[in-house]
């Protein structure tokens, strides 16, 4: 966040969607480059993990690192030579070629770096993950920040560039304290022990390109759209309105459910023969991400205006709009995001492929015709239509897989937050803005309450650090009969 704020201040706003644009082209090419192995790695590590066979997770483990060095040094030269043809797509032009080439070596390094991440949480060293997403963010800002104060736009490409160094860097000082036997592997051991993690990481390499493939893709949309009718910066400047409006709405669902798929992937892998453990899994991680996420939704919705102001300039002020559009569709997400693990866990890679490419076809076609007849709020109003449709489709297809229903307390209180969600959203165009920041306040305090005391009742009192414990007796946010 802080270095989102440094790079809107330093570039603007156009200058900030050239920076989400590079951004884009080098996630899109790790994407390729890694080929899933990042996903796929922790399964088939967690799967290794729960034999209890010493050579076999070391087989795994040294295929996972060869093979991710691999597939980084393969991604970052196709990258270097098709560099004329992405910056003509990209820009129009041939003028970022070698700016694009230049980002292979993230290119790499991001490869390698994830695979490293990979074998982390396969062996669930989730202490060690988070350490090393802390370190890495933290050293990334440092050197990314003022390289862009100096050189402008023209440093955003060597900042993307160490920022993927310094994620390399941390991923491999955590990794390198797990302790794994050391097995002998011929290159043909390497190829054949690769050959189930490839197959199963090329539908997740296929769901992460379409994901991000789409963001790009929207980009694309509203740079060709928009600088048609008003000039090359005001294309810009709506990509870089969109892609602010993106973190702002994504980063804090995003944040809670990546903070807790860490753990809850490699458990619902080991459970995934046993629908109702299944089932149970889901429906409690479910819960759990509705208490976290509704409340800091309500908020984003009642604060977006602010949140803006705060997290970018006031120059950005369009993407207020686009945000509210974006917290419908991701109070969605949130509840859709657990049950679409079941397909993972199940291995059903077809379905999986197909329901991916479903998904984010619907959303590329929404968004184009949104930014035809309503502008840059289009780009939102599809990503929530998208949701909408997706919503329906995981469910009947978890259903039939395993038999899933809702919880009680899951329809219960997801119908509460809701409701909320969208009475906050309408208000907003139809009351005055003081009526609706009071109200979205009392429905953010109260809700957030109400989540803490339900996040409390369901975790042993223990498991909290001693002065939280402390602080939540005093708040009397712990259950009547805890000990705190």
């Amino acid at each position: 966040m802080v270095r989102t704020k440094a790079m809107a201040l330093l570039l603007g706003v156009s200058g900030y969607g050239l920076f989400s644009i590079y951004w884009n082209i080098s996630e899109l090419a790790r994407i390729v480059a890694g080929m899933g192995i990042n996903n796929s790695g922790v399964r088939q590590i967690a799967e290794s993990v729960d034999t209890g066979d010493s050579q076999r997770i070391g087989r795994t483990v040294t295929t996972l690192r060869r093979v991710a060095l691999a597939l980084g040094v393969l991604g970052a030269l196709l990258l270097f030579i098709f560099r004329q043809p992405v910056a003509r797509i990209s820009f129009g032009d041939d003028s970022h070629a070698w700016a694009v080439g230049l980002l292979s070596l993230a290119v790499l390094m991001g490869s390698v770096s994830q695979g490293q991440m990979a074998l982390l949480q396969g062996m669930r060293r989730i202490a060690d993950l988070a350490q090393n997403n802390i370190l890495g963010a933290f050293c990334g800002t440092l050197i990314s920040v003022p390289i862009v104060y100096f050189y402008g736009e023209k440093g955003v490409v060597p900042a993307l560039v160490l920022v993927a160094l310094a994620g390399v860097a941390s991923s491999w000082w955590f990794s390198r304290n797990v302790k794994v036997e050391r097995v002998a592997m011929t290159t043909r051991d390497v190829t054949q022990e690769a050959a189930g993690m490839l197959k199963l990481g090329f539908v997740f390499m296929t769901s992460a390109l379409l994901t991000t493939g789409v963001t790009y893709c929207v980009q694309l949309i509203l740079r060709n759209k928009i600088g048609v009718e008003s000039g090359i910066e005001a294309g810009k400047a709506a990509v870089g309105c969109y892609q602010a409006a993106w973190f702002v709405g994504g980063y804090f669902a995003g944040f809670i459910l990546q903070a807790m798929g860490t753990d809850f992937y490699p458990r619902l892998t080991v459970a995934s023969k046993d629908n109702a453990e299944c089932n149970r899994l889901v429906n409690e991680q479910a819960e759990v991400s509705l208490l976290l996420a509704g409340p800091g939704l309500l908020a984003t919705l009642t604060f977006a205006p602010l949140v803006i102001l705060l997290q970018y300039s006031s120059k950005f002020e369009p993407a207020v709009e686009v945000l509210r559009w974006i917290c419908l569709g991701m109070m969605l997400r949130v509840v859709t995001w657990p049950i679409g693990f079941i397909i993972v866990a199940k291995n059903a890679q077809k379905l999986f492929f197909w329901t991916e490419v479903f998904a984010n076809a619907i959303q590329v076609g929404l968004v184009w015709l949104g930014v035809q007849y309503f502008g840059l709020k289009g780009a939102g109003i599809g990503f929530f239509g998208m949701y909408v449709i997706q919503f329906f489709t995981i469910y009947l297809i978890v259903r039939s897989l395993s038999g899933f229903r809702w919880t009680t307390e899951n329809i219960r209180i997801g119908s509460m937050y809701g409701v909320l969600v969208a009475a906050l959203f309408v208000s907003s165009y139809f009351l005055p803005k003081p009526v609706v920041l009071i109200a979205g306040s009392v429905a953010t305090v109260l809700t957030g309450i109400f989540s803490l005391r339900k996040l409390c009742s369901m975790l042993p009192v223990e498991r909290f650090p001693r002065r939280v414990r402390q602080l939540l007796g005093r708040l009397r946010l712990l259950p009547a009969n805890s000990n705190a």
